[in-house]
């Protein structure tokens, strides 16, 4: 237990803010120290978070290389030099901090990069992974992220477009009341990028109460950013995860009730934007007056309130005609066991002829924290790839990996194989590249849901096969081992 406790003292005693200009160069010019080195192997960062004192060990906890879900996308796929660009939370030899790796995979030599570390963001804590997105000139752009407002935030660029061996820091600003100012602070963001509007980022910025307020903001080159509009402030703060597909964005988004703490997150609801940002609309596109502040309001999906149940984001995805589909789990309540079960997959879409929404239960796990990805394929084909399957550590994040097929948009699904067995640890947050191509379908980590461990770096095709990257190498390209 003493190696247990002092990661909890390690999270529990971290400054509450950077308080002056000379400690925040001081952090950056730390975090500078292994920029643009290499990273000689793929090793994920394993994290946990609020030690239980009972057989699980953590309200969750594992290799979370590929974590949140409200961080998005992970992966980017670029059909102009058929790789997939993809990073993730890598680590030290002893897990000692985070590090922001970035590498690729060539669909043509079947082969990925050696990763390049980006910065390093001193800390441990996996809420600060890093996302992705691509310009339209090729640059690589690295958003690294802070949990809350004790840690700067950075946006790195590389020197060269479909390069990961050089990146430079982007001063960026945002505008705040009239004035720019440092860009310095996001959490759980997600990024997205059209060629002609530039990006679009929906983020987490946390209020005085230390509530979690969800909006976005937008920016033509990535460096100069507008001013932050607000989707959500109801009670306690929300989650938000997101999805694009043909110029249209959609926001899935819970809240927390007030007086119930942050553990507890419930509901569930949708907006959508075609126009980058300006209007915003429910699914049956009547226009929402923003932001949000009642939790009874048009954008809700699902009021899990009434069963007193937990509802816990997973993911979303836009079909071939921009409707959402949704996924979620629900349950009893925060601390793992069995005791807050079933925690039950519900499935969201708009039926085409009522055009209500409907809500299905696919299956059920053993975790809260059991995220996957959903892929609409067209034409009524619908993808789940998720740890649904109770994996070597019962009752922890993640487990053991499976495919699960609807033909019907949604109405009924079957799983169509378990593509991993016989782990020695949990497999967690399967992430969807943007774009994904069917060479390089998905990507995560695995990790020990009860104590520390090493944590390895997988991904999957659109078959099934699963490839695992290498922990240690040194030359320029590896060749994934692919599991049996």
């Amino acid at each position: 237990m003493k190696l247990h406790f002092a990661y909890f003292f390690r999270f529990l005693f971290i400054p509450f803010m950077l308080c002056s200009v000379a400690i925040a160069q001081h952090a950056s010019n730390q975090t500078k120290e292994l920029m643009n080195s290499k990273a000689n192997g793929f090793r994920g960062i394993w994290y946990m978070i609020q030690p239980t004192g009972n057989e699980y060990a953590f309200k969750y906890s594992g290799g979370l290389g590929t974590y949140p879900a409200n961080h998005r996308p992970f992966a980017v796929y670029v059909e102009k030099v058929n790789k997939t660009y993809f990073c993730y939370g890598g680590t030290d030899e002893s897990n000692s901090t985070l590090l922001h790796n970035v590498s690729f995979y060539d669909h043509r030599t079947k082969k990925v990069a050696n990763p390049t570390t980006v910065l390093d963001k001193k800390t441990v804590d996996a809420h600060d992974n890093p996302v992705i997105s691509i310009d339209a000139a090729g640059y690589i752009w690295i958003f690294s992220t802070s949990h809350g407002v004790e840690r700067t935030s950075y946006i790195s660029k590389s020197t060269k477009p479909y390069d990961i061996d050089e990146f430079e820091l982007v001063e960026a600003t945002e505008m705040v009341n009239g004035e720019r100012k440092p860009f310095t602070n996001f959490s759980y963001f997600q990024v997205y990028y059209d060629d002609d509007k530039g990006f679009l980022a929906l983020f987490s910025k946390y209020d005085a109460k230390h509530r979690r307020v969800i909006g976005y903001n937008t920016s033509k080159d990535g460096q100069h950013w507008d001013e932050w509009k607000i989707l959500g402030n109801i009670e306690g703060g929300h989650y938000q995860v997101s999805a694009t597909s043909d110029g249209k964005i959609g926001v899935a988004f819970d809240f927390h009730p007030d007086g119930k703490g942050l553990d507890y997150r419930t509901n569930l609801y949708y907006l959508e934007t075609s126009d980058w940002g300006k209007s915003w609309q429910t699914a049956d596109k009547q226009n929402v007056e923003l932001p949000l502040t009642n939790r009874e309001n048009i954008a809700l999906v699902k009021d899990f309130t009434d069963d007193k149940l937990n509802n816990y984001l997973v993911d979303i995805d836009l079909d071939e005609n921009g409707n959402p589909l949704i996924l979620t789990i629900s349950s009893k309540g925060p601390q793992p066991g069995p005791q807050n079960g079933p925690r039950n997959w519900h499935f969201f879409h708009v039926d085409k002829i009522s055009k209500k929404w409907n809500d299905s239960v696919i299956t059920s796990s053993d975790s809260n924290y059991d995220m996957g990805s959903v892929y609409a394929e067209g034409k009524g084909r619908v993808r789940i790839i998720a740890p649904t399957e109770i994996g070597p550590q019962a009752y922890n994040p993640g487990g053991e990996v499976a495919i699960w097929i609807s033909r019907n948009g949604g109405r009924g699904w079957k799983q169509e194989k378990k593509i991993t067995k016989n782990s020695q640890r949990n497999h967690s947050y399967v992430r969807k590249p943007n774009d994904a191509a069917k060479d390089f379908y998905g990507i995560w980590a695995d990790g020990d849901g009860r104590k520390p461990s090493e944590s390895n770096i997988y991904f999957t095709n659109k078959k099934g096969e699963v490839f695992k990257l290498p922990r240690h190498a040194t030359t320029d390209f590896f060749v994934p081992e692919k599991m049996k």
